[in-house]
C-alpha cells in the first residue's frame, strides 16, 4: 500500500518537487499513519517523502551509511548514541504510544493478573508458554530484550521463537501458534488477523514507546537532503502535523499521541 501511495504522490507532484528518503520502523508503517501524513506533507511542502520500511537497527545503519536523509525510530538509547557519534544533528521527539502483551484469550500463562511487565514475562517463561520474538534488532525487539533483562530472565529454549521479521509477520506467526508476543499498540489495532487473541497485559510505565525523528548530519554526509529533512521535521512538529498524529484513530482508539519536544538549539 505504501508503494502505491508513493506512485500516486509521484504522479500528483510537479516534476520539480523535492524528494527525501526517510527510514521508518515496520510498526510505524503497519499502523497506517503514513497514508495520512505523506499526502499532507507533499501538498503543503512540495516534498515527496520516500519511505524505507525496516527495523530500528537497520534504519540507523542506513542513516550511518548516508543512505537516507532522516530516520523515524523508537529506541532512545540507540538514538542518543547515534547522535553522540555524529551521524545525526539531533533527536526530536514526535509522538508516542505503548507496547502491549498479546496472547491467547484463554491466557494459559496467567499474565493478565500480573503486577507488572516483568512479572508477566516471568509467568510466560515459567509456564514455557510459546513466545514469539521479533528477533530483528528493531525498536520493539530492543524493548522486549530490556523487559526480559528487567525480569532477570535470558529467554531461551523451544518455547522462545525469534522470527527475524517485521511486526505484522510476527503477529501472524503468533496467531498461528497461539503464542504470546510484545507488540506496539498501533500495529495491533490495525491488525486484521486477531482471532482468539487479545491484549492481556498493558499499562506498565516500562511499556512506554517514544518515537523520535533524527535528521542526518550533512557534515558527515554532504549529499543528504538536509533542507528537506528539516522542512519535514518542521511540518511533523507543527500544529497541523501534531493534530493529525493525535487525531489518527482506528475503531475510535487513538494509535499515537503527539508530543513534539522543543527544537534543538
Amino acid at each position: 500500500m505504501i508503494r502505491t501511495l508513493l506512485i500516486l504522490l509521484l504522479t500528483a507532484l510537479p516534476a520539480s518537487a523535492e524528494t527525501m528518503r526517510m527510514a521508518v520502523t515496520t510498526s510505524f508503517d503497519a499502523s497506517g499513519l503514513a497514508e495520512v501524513l505523506l499526502p499532507e506533507i507533499a501538498a503543503e511542502t512540495g516534498i515527496e517523502v520516500q519511505l524505507l520500511v525496516v527495523g530500528t537497527g537497520q534504519a540507523l545503519r542506513l542513516g550511518e551509511a548516508g543512505d537516507v536523509d532522516a530516520v523515524l525510530v523508537h529506541s532512545r538509547t540507540a538514538e542518543e548514541a547515534f547522535v553522540e557519534a555524529g551521524h545525526a544533528t539531533h533527536r526530536r521527539e514526535i509522538m508516542y504510544n505503548d507496547f502491549v502483551l498479546i496472547g491467547p484469550t484463554g491466557d494459559p500463562a496467567g499474565i493478565a493478573g500480573a503486577p507488572d511487565a516483568a512479572a508477566a514475562l516471568t509467568r510466560i517463561a515459567e509456564s514455557r508458554a510459546p513466545f514469539v520474538s521479533r528477533g530483528d534488532d528493531s525498536g520493539t525487539h530492543k524493548a522486549e530484550l530490556a523487559l526480559w533483562d528487567a525480569a532477570g530472565i535470558a529467554p531461551e529454549g523451544a518455547w522462545y521463537r525469534p522470527t527475524g521479521s517485521g511486526m505484522g509477520a510476527a503477529l501472524n506467526t503468533t496467531v498461528a501458534m497461539g503464542a504470546y508476543i510484545l507488540s506496539d499498540r498501533a500495529t495491533w489495532l490495525n491488525f486484521g488477523n486477531r482471532e482468539g487473541m487479545a491484549v492481556l497485559f498493558e499499562g506498565d510505565p516500562a511499556l512506554f514507546n517514544q518515537y523520535a525523528y533524527l535528521p542526518m548530519n550533512p557534515a558527515r554526509h554532504p549529499h543528504v537532503a538536509s533542507g528537506a529533512a528539516m522542512a519535514v521535521e518542521d511540518w511533523l512538529t507543527s500544529e497541523k502535523g501534531q493534530a493529525l498524529i493525535s487525531g489518527f484513530t482506528i475503531a475510535g482508539e487513538r494509535l499515537f499521541t503527539a508530543n513534539a519536544m522543543p527544537a534543538a538549539k
